[in-house]
């Protein structure tokens, strides 16, 4: 933990600065760009019939979209109001009425006609739901029944075929450690959350090369660093408040590197709304791009510290930081060697990247006495995406970019609640405060009362596949309790997992909202519990940011929905109810009882028990975790990892496939049509050049396909690695491969190789026997190579 605390958020320049514009065209007019001014008006409009609500929610509570931790239209990097469109999105997610009784209880068929975006539009959960098999429609249940009724399950089942699972949908640290205490109370360690699907393997990889499990860093550390590096990440898009950190970095002269397939405009150039001069002329962002292949980013990095290596037997410290290597590092030479083996030529393959703009990068960090390593699901959503961020972690170690002011590892959140998820131990493989494992599992049993169950919980993706297990294995799920979450359009091969989700007996849905989840079949039962936003949870709540700022959100006055509950305290009342005996073991008088005790369980966050009043907040770990270059090791020292080039597995003439995402919040979509590229939700991204070798014009109708799935959609030349497509993500899942998680961290693969053709080809072909012959000629390949 770090000494030093936050120094609070710090002034904008005055003046302008016309050498960071983007256009002299005021609004960027005739540009493909947000609207904000346009979205910020329909926002308006959607809320009209409760815009008063709404301002209180913006003014006075803390955002419930992506962790930059503005709490209320301020936060602690820069002073000045904050406000972004992702924000603006979900306004109506918490001022909107009940969804309309004839249209909630009408035919199944009729809802499922919608996707979840018209779900979404319907209204919130007025009461709790069931819909047995074989019926046509939702039956109103009282919270009474409800809860018995999934008490009295949770009884006859075995404790291992019972899972929870909690998605970041302004779900508080409240509602995660009260379910993470059920959970273990009622005897299951499968409990999980939507940290899973997006930034596991960054704790994972974090803990075993430095000893932390979130960022070490601030976001005020990116205003005048002398290098901020993005890894995979478009923060632009998905974190937009981030914008104006790069903003004032990019005014203190840091350097902004994007490392990317495809050349997001959106890190290119963007027009800063809260900005006047931004919002005028807009912000060049990126000094540079390096467009290293899908899955090449270890061999990327792998040639940028060979040719460290290489300076260094030149000119001894003119790469690596060997102060800090010798006085804080281990596993140097191991990692030298391994690295001088790697092959020049299988590196230029593999990342895509030549060797000189290898060697230009790794001279920019050389020459650089600062740097910020920001990540997010470009590096995570591999099967190796642990050994992803222990690379980025080993330039790191070797540069000395650790532990002190205008350095750090970022791994940035999309979602304001989703860090603290596993901290407060929703999570299989956590408790809170620590691991599920060692001294804390007695630690917490000291403070929760009663014994935790000692058999090792299973990740989500594992949990849902348990649901085909034979009736009899004691693994069989049986009854799956999510909080928010819609599988069918966050994991891969969506048809296989309907199938999982239908061989649940008992589904629990606890939501402010329908999805296309929701209205699934189960084999006796699905319950739907309405859930109260943050805002209407009497006590507050909090959240934990990407900096590990620690938010309190209040209570906010205004129309509630009549029987929606609190999420931690149905939780609490389910356990009470299936052992009334120890009922008392898992009760909390309010929300300051249930603060306390998370200050008592889990060390890091002594203080929450103080947040009581608007805009109060705390930052655990001080300013810098592993300050001065010491971390929470058992020795104290960072570890340095080899690391494997990965094998991509995309045989000769075929694509490389990852998913990207456009105007929505995780699986929320907002608009059909990409506000940086003008693409619709199902258009490729190809290069040109790939285009023009297979014959398709741009705008033209092509399908891709493999042994998992096809997908049928249109060109759209892009600025993209050759070799490599982007697609929009939920449509593209269908593509991907169900089962294949990533070994360290469970996180499931979001990249797989695919044919492109133009459809009218595919089509004019495609009997069994065409389209079996080349995916059979896919999957051989694959298995030579392996």
């Amino acid at each position: 933990m770090g000494k030093t605390k936050h120094s609070g958020p710090i002034k904008l320049p005055s003046k302008p600065d016309p050498k960071l514009w983007v256009s002299k065209v005021p609004f960027g007019l005739g540009k493909v760009k947000p609207k904000h001014i346009r979205d910020t008006i329909k926002v308006m409009a959607d809320n009209r019939d409760n815009l008063p609500y709404a301002m209180r929610i913006l003014t006075q509570g803390v955002c419930d979209g992506c962790a930059l931790g503005v709490s209320g239209l301020y936060d602690q990097t820069l002073a000045g109001p904050h406000v972004c469109t992702t924000r603006l999105n979900l306004l109506r997610l918490n001022t909107m009425p009940a969804i309309k009784p004839n249209v909630l209880h009408a035919d199944i068929d009729e809802l499922r006609k919608m996707d979840s975006t018209e779900l979404r539009k319907l209204g919130r959960l007025p009461y709790p739901l069931i819909r047995r098999k074989g019926e046509r429609k939702f039956s109103r249940l009282s919270w009474d029944a409800a809860l018995d009724m999934i008490a009295e399950r949770i009884r006859q089942i075995d404790p291992k075929q019972l899972a929870f699972y909690l998605t970041a949908r302004g779900i508080t640290n409240e509602s995660y450690y009260a379910a993470a205490k059920v959970a273990r109370f009622l005897g299951t360690n499968n409990i999980d959350n939507a940290s899973r699907i997006c930034h596991s393997p960054s704790k994972t990889a974090l803990k075993r090369s430095v000893g932390i499990g979130a960022s070490s860093c601030n976001y005020k550390d990116w205003i005048g660093t002398d290098v901020l590096v993005f890894w995979g990440s478009v923060a632009a898009n998905n974190q937009p408040v981030s914008t104006k950190y790069m903003y004032a970095a990019k005014r203190k002269g840091t350097k902004i590197i994007v490392i990317n397939p495809y050349r997001e405009p959106a890190m290119d150039g963007y027009w800063v709304p809260s900005i006047a001069e931004s919002a005028l002329f807009g912000t060049k962002l990126a000094d540079d791009f390096y467009q290293v292949n899908i899955g090449g980013d270890i061999a990327f990095m792998h040639g940028v510290m060979k040719h460290w290596f290489a300076m260094e037997m030149e000119k001894p410290g003119s790469a690596i930081d060997r102060k800090f290597v010798n006085e804080h590092v281990n596993g140097y030479e191991e990692l030298r060697q391994h690295v001088k083996s790697q092959d020049w030529a299988q590196l230029e393959r593999s990342s895509g990247i030549s060797r000189q703009r290898m060697e230009e990068f790794a001279e920019l960090l050389a020459a650089s006495k600062s740097g910020v390593f920001v990540w997010s699901m470009g590096l995570t959503q591999h099967r190796f995406g642990t050994d992803n961020i222990s690379q980025v972690a080993n330039l790191a170690l070797l540069r000395g970019f650790l532990g002190r002011e205008y350095c750090g590892l970022m791994p940035i959140r999309g979602h304001s609640g989703v860090q603290g998820s596993g901290e407060m131990g929703a999570d299989p493989f956590s408790l809170p405060g620590g691991e599920f494992k060692g001294q804390d599992i007695p630690r917490v049993e000291e403070v929760w009362g009663f014994k935790l169950p000692t058999w090792q919980g299973d990740i989500v993706g594992v949990t849902l596949e348990n649901a085909l297990l034979p009736e009899d294995h004691e693994r069989k799920l049986k009854l799956f309790y999510t909080s928010g979450g819609n599988f069918l359009e966050t994991m891969p091969e969506p048809d296989f997992v309907r199938q999982c989700l239908e061989s649940i007996q008992i589904r629990v849905h606890q939501d402010i909202v329908l999805n296309t989840s929701t209205l699934a079949d189960a084999e006796e039962a699905v319950i739907v519990l309405p859930a109260m936003t943050r805002y209407e949870q009497p006590g507050g709540g909090t959240s934990t940011s990407t900096e590990r700022m620690v938010y309190f959100s209040p209570e906010i006055a205004g129309p509630r929905i009549e029987e929606a509950r609190t999420e931690w305290q149905i939780y609490c009342d389910l356990a009470a109810r299936v052992d009334p005996k120890r009922a008392a073991l898992v009760q909390f008088k309010d929300a300051h009882a249930l603060r306390a005790e998370i200050a008592k369980a889990s060390p890091n966050y002594d203080g929450v028990q103080h947040l009581k009043n608007r805009g109060d907040v705390f930052q655990w770990g001080g300013a810098w975790l592993c300050e001065d270059g010491v971390c929470p090791t058992k020795d104290g020292r960072g570890q340095l990892i080899p690391v494997e080039l990965p094998e991509l597995r995309k045989p000769e003439g075929h694509f490389y496939i990852t998913s990207r995402r456009g105007k929505q919040f995780n699986s929320m979509i907002y608009s059909n049509k990409d506000p940086f590229n003008a693409a619709d939700r199902y258009d490729v991204l190809v290069s040109k050049n790939d285009a023009a070798k297979h014959g398709i014009t741009e705008g033209e109708a092509v399908v891709l396909y493999n042994s998992c799935g096809s997908f049928h959609g249109r060109a759209k030349f892009a600025d993209i690695a050759a070799g490599n497509l982007e697609l929009y993500w939920p449509e593209c899942n269908p593509l991907l491969p169900k089962k294949v998680y990533e070994p360290f961290a469970g996180i499931p693969e979001y990249n797989t190789a695919v044919v492109m053709e133009r459809a009218e080809t595919y089509h004019a072909l495609k009997d069994t026997r065409y389209v079996e012959k080349r995916i059979a000629e896919l999957d051989q390949e694959i298995a030579d190579e392996e």
